[in-house]
């Protein structure tokens, strides 16, 4: 048995003071407000659930900084991608991701969901364990001392009608069969669940898609979904319809589904993604990076849609600017102000339902152990009451995360990994 002691923590019913967080075996057994410390481990600040990135590919954490102030359009981006694609092995793919989801600890971030598609050597051939890559990223987190849901994406078209080319045979395995096969080999270690995904409508021939619908097991399926207007205009004129209906005529959307991006939805996307019972996952910070458009974030909340958040392409790894970007991207394009609640930024932040951990996300008894301390007397915070900080804080005010009830990070820095430097090195090694 492990004693936490908040001086201030964010719970169901509000900000608590003075809080003792009994955890045992990586899960909370008690909840108590208004205690003395008593011996515990001191949080000071304020505390909140551990947060969950819900979309990342953490191998364009490379990009960072060398492609920010390119011209062009998400297409021509994507050619840098691809080249930094074909640079990655599964030992270069292990030493990025633990850095990068080290950074990710740092930031309150107790798991990821990412969205994995590059599965194999170049020009396509296997490695010797075909599951190579996802391995790494699994033993990654592990090492970050993070939970990771890997989406295993399904990926077998170069667009609508074309074959794969280039660094993109990296990314198929040919057929459906051949990718159950390989994802069934996939080993889910205790801080793991093995989801799955389509990448696109566009990579996806839609046959497949209908027998993917009818394979996944329970498991949560993640989906890129216009993210670019392009996208839908492709799909319209391949099957007459959109990429969220397409998903609809296929029977991939409901309950486990989450919809990334979905930044230009038409006709009734919105209200197919609601009936469905699908999520949601907003990228902000990426897609105003690619120019990709703002999302409509306030008409989905409106409708009953639930809301997740994800870092991307990593540009920035700070869900405290995710959140904060879903507000004043409707401030700007509504002209008004207050469209989103705190509670209801902060439940956008901690979804991990839609990574299959039903049992996180909040700070209550029987539920994991996740917390995050963020400071109130940085620059930023300081004099900012509790109820606000979602509006102040950044990534850098986090100072000690707890996940499954051991530390991670004590007083700013990753206890395991010295995160700048593994990140300096790895990424200067790529790009040699």
């Amino acid at each position: 048995m492990l004693t936490y002691w908040a001086e201030r923590a964010q719970l169901a019913t509000g900000v608590a003071e003075a809080v003792a967080i009994e955890t045992a075996e990586g899960r909370i057994t008690s909840v108590t407000a208004g205690v003395e410390a008593a011996g515990a481990e001191v949080l000071r600040g304020l505390v909140l659930p551990g947060l969950a990135n819900a979309h990342s590919h953490a191998f364009h954490r490379a990009l960072r900084g060398r492609t920010h102030g390119e011209g062009g359009t998400f297409w021509e981006w994507r050619e840098r991608m691809y080249a930094l694609a074909e640079r990655l092995d599964p030992d270069s793919y292990f030493r990025l991701a633990r850095a990068v989801y080290a950074e990710m600890a740092l930031a309150g971030i107790a798991c990821v969901g990412e969205f994995h598609y590059l599965h194999h050597a170049p020009g396509g051939r296997p490695y010797t364990d075909p599951n190579a890559m996802g391995q790494a990223l699994i033993a990654a987190a592990a090492d970050a001392g993070v939970r990771i849901t890997l989406l295993d994406a399904l990926y077998l078209a170069g667009g609508f009608g074309e074959p794969l080319a280039g660094a993109q045979r990296r990314f198929g395995d040919g057929g459906l069969e051949a990718w159950m096969n390989r994802v069934d080999k996939l080993d889910a270690a205790p801080h793991a669940v093995v989801g799955t995904a389509v990448h696109s409508v566009r990579a996806v021939p839609d046959a497949a898609i209908e027998a993917f619908a009818c394979s996944t097991e329970g498991r949560p399926v993640h989906v890129h979904v216009s993210e670019q207007r392009a996208e839908n205009e492709a799909c319209r004129a391949e099957h007459g319809c959109s990429p969220t209906q397409l998903l609809e005529r296929r029977g991939l959307l409901g309950p486990d589904l989450t919809a990334v991006h979905a930044t230009h939805p038409t006709g009734g996307d919105l209200e197919l993604l609601r009936r469905s019972g699908a999520t949601v996952c907003l990228c902000p910070t990426t897609e105003r990076d690619l120019a990709d458009g703002i999302g409509p974030a306030l008409a989905m909340a409106e409708a009953g849609i639930p809301l997740s958040l994800g870092t991307d392409s990593n540009a920035v790894i700070d869900m405290f600017e995710e959140a904060r970007a879903i507000e004043m991207h409707e401030r700007l394009t509504t002209e008004r102000r207050g469209r989103f609640t705190s509670a209801e930024l902060l439940a956008a932040m901690t979804r991990h339902g839609s990574l299959g951990w039903d049992d996180a996300g909040r700070i209550a008894p029987g539920l994991r152990c996740d917390l995050v301390a963020v400071a109130l007397d940085s620059p930023r915070t300081a004099g900012v009451a509790p109820d606000g900080l979602l509006y102040a804080a950044t990534a850098a005010d986090v100072t000690d995360v707890v996940v499954d009830g051991r530390r991670v990070v004590s007083g700013g820095r990753h206890t395991a990994i010295d995160t700048a430097a593994e990140l300096a090195e790895t990424i200067g090694e790529l790009w040699r």
